[in-house]
């Protein structure tokens, strides 16, 4: 691939990278991290897609970090992201929405279409619902012109900072569980669902790629995408699964990724590894 879609041809364009789907890609998507354990405002956010706008897919809020910005700041971090095809994600934010009662939901999803979301990540990791409630939310996300992308996992009380200790305390759910209500999602047009990293390769005493492999083989690997903000992480999954594997990592990682995505770099386990084969046109 010797072009770019934004910003034109590459650098040391004659020089062969693994082929990468053009945008809007449906493999080998990335979602990087926004503003959370660092302040992201649109002047690093500019230099950053400017230079690596192209491999990025979607732009994710984490923690609800959008309700600390003022509005106009919201809504131009986001136009600035449409402006490099980058489209825009929540966050797993939701459960805190509920938790407000009443009309809360509903005056949520006005305001992320209002600001320039495209996607509503459905999360459920500190509250319980039941599962028609859970897959009532992809729906009424998508009768609000969003993309539901829900969260899917194994173990209870994720998606904070807790301890291993305190995670294995809370225990965690079958995977053919969470495989069945991912695919009731699916059935009721959920756009992407988001594999929750903690119970599988986060926070956890040894890695569960057991989960890994049922989820792949029963739900398909275009319709997922794990969560994997750790080198060794992400570099597992393109190891197992190929370059086009959908991937949720860090903003400050997005050229380590892109770099073994690529086949261009990694480290001695990766290194000139990572290939990939599309067949010509017939």
């Amino acid at each position: 691939m010797s072009t770019t879609e934004i910003g034109g041809e590459r650098a040391f364009a004659f020089l062969s990278l693994n082929e990468r789907p053009a945008k809007p890609r449906s493999r080998g998507v990335t979602e990087i991290r926004g503003p959370y354990y660092t302040p992201v405002g649109k002047r690093y956010l500019e230099d950053l897609l400017e230079a690596m706008g192209a491999w990025v897919d979607t732009l994710k809020y984490a923690g609800g970090s959008f309700t600390l910005m003022p509005r106009k700041t919201v809504r131009a971090l986001n136009e600035l992201c449409h402006e490099h095809e980058v489209e825009v994600s929540t966050g797993g934010f939701l459960e805190y929405v509920l938790a407000q009662r009443g009309d809360a939901v509903d005056r949520y999803l006005d305001e992320c279409r209002e600001l320039g979301f495209d996607i509503v990540e459905i999360s459920s990791g500190f509250v319980t619902l039941p599962v028609d409630d859970l897959v009532g939310l992809t729906g009424a996300v998508r009768a609000a012109g969003l993309k539901p992308k829900p969260e899917v996992g194994i173990q209870f009380g994720a998606g904070g900072a807790s301890s291993v200790d305190a995670l294995e305390a809370e225990g965690t759910r079958d995977v053919g569980q969470a495989i069945e209500l991912a695919k009731r999602h699916l059935d009721a047009g959920a756009h992407m669902l988001m594999i929750e990293s903690e119970g599988i390769t986060e926070q956890v005493r040894e890695w569960r790629t057991d989960v890994v492999s049922r989820i792949a083989s029963e739900l398909g690997l275009e319709h997922v995408m794990f969560e994997a903000a750790d080198p060794d992480v992400f570099s597992w999954y393109v190891k197992n699964y190929g370059i086009d594997v959908n991937l949720f990592v860090d903003h400050s990682q997005i050229v380590q990724l892109e770099c073994l995505r690529a086949g261009i770099w990694g480290t001695h386990d990766t290194w000139g590894r990572m290939l990939s084969y599309r067949p010509s046109a017939s």
